[in-house]
């Protein structure tokens, strides 16, 4: 009886949060962000401006989570501070992330350094990005860079944040830069490029520290047959389920793209294995049926469960099915890499916190499920620690365990902070703080 009142991690687990150069920083104007956000395509007509005001001040952030009891924090380099022109390296920029870095471990705090999360030099963007034919070395260079720099400070890096979110968005649906919309081509091609670019990272990371942790944080949403007996339902989930979800991971697991997009994905066999770890960002789940009125999306019509908990709107939509249980499923189908597994985001768009509580705490059960099954998961890393500035929409929503008031930057604890704060300290989820913070997953978490 006692063990059902409680789940234990293991020791040496990793309670963290995950954050992200442009979206805290502040004051990064020479990314292709900036340039979208100024040609007008926030939705909520703001502007990331001082962000979280980390390039002046992470450190009150860091002595927050701190005092949380977290003993990782996921953070990205801004590859245009770093490198401003092709070539040239800012050493100011260099010195304010090794002294970022120093702060975090003497709080005894492990910083995890992704290298590319959605952004890099607007030089960089009009080549043509990583459609460019020396997009490779020139991220490569741009890595033994800053690993180089960082030595002694880092040995845990993630090359790229949801290579297939980037694509999409940028190639596919024109949400992001560069705004592309039904370019298939150009998104295959963005995805094994970044597959390339990332082995060559991988390789170059351990020449230079043999011993490091190198992985990726890959994307992984839920796409359920509406209508389980359809066999229609099923073939069109199980195309969207694969090229949203395995284009650039089973390069990593196989050498090759799935079919069909291996058509256009050129020899990827040097991908194949370069993973210390797998990283798995879990947020929701879509319900596919056939329906012909959609071809861009290969005739499949996705939409949340009825009655589905959902998180706040956006600027113009919803972000989706709140799915936290997501995370045994892409566990149990990762676990096929035979690597450490990290859930590197995992949250929810919840102003009122009406629901945050209980994502964490269904989530846990979920990696709690995971690990009695013998699944390797080394971590969880919470999206987000402070309201962030949300990409193309802004200020809208709100993902912190912190609550931010982006105009004088003060901070305010969500009782969802107070309840991962206890998990941590804690290395355990007990059904008294189920009970205490989300009530409503206490049946779901010990029942």
């Amino acid at each position: 009886m006692a063990e059902r009142q409680a789940l234990i991690f293991p020791d040496g687990f990793l309670w963290g949060a995950a954050t992200a150069s442009h979206q805290y920083e502040g004051g990064n104007t020479n990314n292709q962000w900036y340039t979208w956000e100024r040609a007008g395509h926030i939705k909520s007509g703001e502007s990331c401006g001082r962000a979280c005001d980390w390039w002046t001040n992470a450190e009150r952030d860091f002595d927050a989570a701190q005092r949380m009891g977290l003993n990782a924090l996921r953070l990205s380099l801004e590859w245009s501070r770093i490198e401003p022109s092709p070539g040239q390296w800012d050493d100011r920029a260099l010195a304010r992330y090794r002294q970022m870095l120093a702060v975090l471990r003497a709080r005894g705090i492990e910083p995890l350094v992704t290298l590319h999360h959605f952004t890099h030099p607007i030089w960089f963007e009009k080549r043509g990005a990583f459609l460019a034919p020396d997009s490779i070395p020139l991220f490569t260079r741009y890595t033994a860079k800053v690993v180089e720099e960082l030595d002694g400070l880092c040995d845990f890096w993630c090359t790229f944040n949801e290579p297939n979110v980037y694509a999409i968005r940028g190639y596919q649906i024109g949400g992001s830069p560069p705004g592309h919309v039904g370019d298939l081509r150009g998104a295959v091609r963005a995805v094994a490029n970044m597959a390339r670019a990332h082995a060559a990272a991988y390789c170059e990371i351990h020449r230079l520290q043999p011993g490091a942790r190198v992985g990726w944080a890959q994307h992984y949403n839920i796409f359920d047959p509406a209508r389980a007996w359809s066999p229609l339902d099923r073939l069109v989930a199980g195309i969207q389920d694969s090229g949203f979800n395995e284009a650039f991971s089973h390069a990593i697991l196989r050498g090759r793209a799935p079919f069909p997009f291996n058509l256009l994905s050129g020899d990827l066999r040097d991908v194949r294995g370069t993973c210390d770890y797998v990283g798995i960002n879990c947020y929701a789940r879509d319900l596919v049926a056939f329906d012909l009125r959609r071809p861009a999306e290969v005739f499949g019509r996705r939409f949340p469960a009825p009655g589905a908990p959902q998180g706040d709107v956006g600027a113009d939509s919803l972000y989706g099915e709140i799915y936290p249980q997501s995370i045994l499923r892409v566990a149990q189908r990762v676990r096929a890499f035979g690597k450490p597994i990290y859930v590197l985001e995992n949250g929810v768009a919840d102003a009122s916190d009406r629901l945050r509580p209980w994502v964490i705490a269904r989530a846990l059960r979920s990696v709690r499920d995971a690990l009695d099954q013998g699944i390797d998961m080394r971590g969880y890393f919470h999206w987000s620690l402070v309201d962030n500035f949300e990409w193309d929409n802004g200020w809208s929503m709100r993902f912190g365990l912190l609550a931010l008031d982006e105009k004088t930057q003060e901070r305010s604890p969500r009782p969802s902070a107070e309840f991962y704060t206890e998990i941590a300290h804690a290395n355990a989820l007990t059904a008294e703080m189920v009970k205490r913070y989300a009530p409503t997953a206490s049946d779901q978490v010990f029942g």
